[in-house]
């Protein structure tokens, strides 16, 4: 079982998919905890990384569209958004 806290803005950090049949924990800020699979939190993660995209207009595959100029160094995202009761 792995266990997670969730930070004081709502996030719990996960830099990697876990693997979708273990158990994992996670201890909301209120004091209330959690038991989710890893599938859930890999979705949970997923929504995360395409708004992440979105929001730095990187394609689907995490490639910058933009002119050569610039560079975006982001294609990871460390945090993901947790609440009691997802994946209901």
């Amino acid at each position: 079982m792995i266990t997670l806290q969730q930070d004081t803005d709502g996030f719990v950090r996960m830099s990697r998919h876990y693997p979708a049949s273990v158990p994992i924990a996670i201890t909301f800020n209120d004091g209330t905890t959690g038991q989710f699979s890893g599938q859930v939190l890999n979705t949970a993660y997923d929504v995360a990384l395409a708004e992440f995209r979105a929001k730095n207009d990187l394609d689907a595959r995490g490639y910058s569209r933009t002119t050569k100029g610039r560079t975006n160094s982001g294609n990871k995202i460390d945090y993901v958004p947790v609440h009691p009761g997802m994946g209901d």
